[in-house]
């Protein structure tokens, strides 16, 4: 670890924060915006899916470019992008201009999704040890940020230009200050895995593109029960368990909060307990806030609940892209992207899932449904065991370079540098070995 990695840590902490930061922001607005352009709710159901749709696109796209050019010079360009996009959505004059604005943003926020997180994950590779969910929880602080930015300036009637363009502005500052610190192209494809492993990862054949599905599927769940939160929780404590105004915001307070608590404590627990066992953990604790809301009679059992929600699905996205970094021995990010898809498909099935049921009978069982859904983590549970085994490797290979170094006599030492030095540990060299063997499984 050196000073290196640190500085690229923080500059993907910050892309992070700054899409944290304008999508929280634009969630805000989202009422304003129907009162601004008299929006039905077929107008603005249109608006609000435009941009995990069309994010979808520009995650694919990122997924091309960025083996090409390195997802640093993508996300440079899409993370200003965003802050651009969002201003426009301030500025747009008409509804049409509106769809253009947001389509934009779409394509802007899916490129930062899949890029963010292929940095996020190259950093996480020379770390040698879980920090993703670490960059996650500045998204979640970020977004926290905005969102009370935006309770903060309710009563001040602000043009809506003004607000998202001053989120707009300091997005754009910290977009451009980072864009040095993040990995280059080569930086980011350098992985520390000696040839056989590289060549075990690769003939892999097609069993890691079934692992890449049940990766995805979790993270599709995981947003399933995200989308149901955040867009129904308010609406759920408000219709259903009566709630009065001020405490109306408080379960999606909880929700924010506890995720930001159990990103930051997650990486820990992941080196402690392993990707297996925490997204287990993860799914048991999330089905239980969703049972706890869909029981509850009284809006704090229900806040309780959802606060137990945030905590089980903040661990499912961050060890998803770690998994999806460790099926691709190139280290090209196009595995990141795919993933990242299932991201947009579970926020479109989760807002309409919900709706749905809560139409045809009443929201109380609507959230039953994610509740059920996010068990299917536990059974997808064993799929994550390469980020494991990735983790292993990477901690495997250095402990042999640098016993390389020392046994070695100088630059022009004899020791080979992919060569177990002769006083390594016998369990280092059963964990290498077993860590391969799962990768190739």
């Amino acid at each position: 670890m050196t000073a290196r990695d640190r500085r690229a840590r923080l500059a993907a902490s910050g892309a992070f924060a700054v899409q944290g930061l304008c999508f929280a922001a634009v969630l805000s607005q989202v009422p304003t915006l129907r009162d601004r352009f008299a929006l039905d709710e077929l107008q603005l159901t249109v608006v609000l899916a435009a941009v995990p749709v069309i994010a979808g696109v520009g995650s694919v796209l990122a997924g091309m470019l960025s083996p090409r050019t390195g997802s640093a010079g993508v996300l440079r360009v899409a993370g200003f992008g965003v802050c651009a996009a969002m201003a426009g959505i301030g500025l747009a004059p008409t509804l049409a201009l509106l769809y253009v604005a947001v389509g934009l943003f779409g394509l802007a926020v899916g490129a930062v999704d899949a890029t963010m997180n292929m940095q996020g994950v190259a950093i996480q590779r020379r770390y040698g040890r879980s920090i993703l969910a670490s960059c996650h929880g500045w998204w979640s602080v970020a977004g926290i940020a905005s969102a009370l930015a935006a309770v903060g300036t309710g009563d001040l009637d602000l043009e809506l230009w003004i607000f998202l363009g001053s989120i707009a502005g300091v997005g754009a500052v910290i977009a451009l200050a980072i864009g040095p610190w993040l990995l280059s192209r080569s930086e980011e494809a350098s992985r520390p895995v000696d040839d056989g492993e590289r060549q075990t990862a690769t003939n892999a054949g097609p069993a890691p593109w079934r692992i890449v599905l049940l990766v995805g599927l979790a993270v599709m769940v995981m947003f399933v029960g995200d989308s149901a939160t955040t867009t129904w929780s308010t609406i759920y404590l408000r219709d259903v368990l009566d709630a009065t105004g001020r405490i109306v915001p408080l379960g999606l307070a909880a929700y924010l909060a506890c995720q930001l608590l159990g990103r930051t404590v997650a990486d820990r627990i992941i080196g402690r307990f392993g990707s297996v066992a925490t997204v287990v953990a993860g799914g048991l604790v999330a089905a239980a806030g969703f049972s706890l809301v869909t029981l509850a009679p009284k809006p704090a059992v229900a806040i309780a609940g959802f606060a137990l929600v945030g905590v089980g699905l903040s661990v499912i996205v961050p060890l998803s892209f770690s998994a999806a970094d460790a099926l691709d021995p190139t280290g090209s990010g196009v595995v990141v992207a795919r993933v990242n898809l299932f991201n947009y498909a579970g926020v479109v099935v989760g807002a309409a899932l919900i709706g749905v049921i809560g139409e045809a009978s009443d929201l109380r069982l609507a959230f039953a449904v994610p509740a059920v859904l996010v068990l299917g983590t536990v059974a997808l549970a064993p799929a994550f065991r390469v980020a494991d085994a990735a983790r292993a490797g990477v901690r495997g290979v250095a402990s042999r370079r640098a016993g390389a170094r020392r046994d070695g006599d100088g630059p022009t030492g004899s020791a080979r540098e992919d060569s177990p030095p002769e006083d390594s540990p016998p369990e280092d060299s059963e964990r290498d070995s077993s860590a391969r063997s799962i990768a190739a499984r």
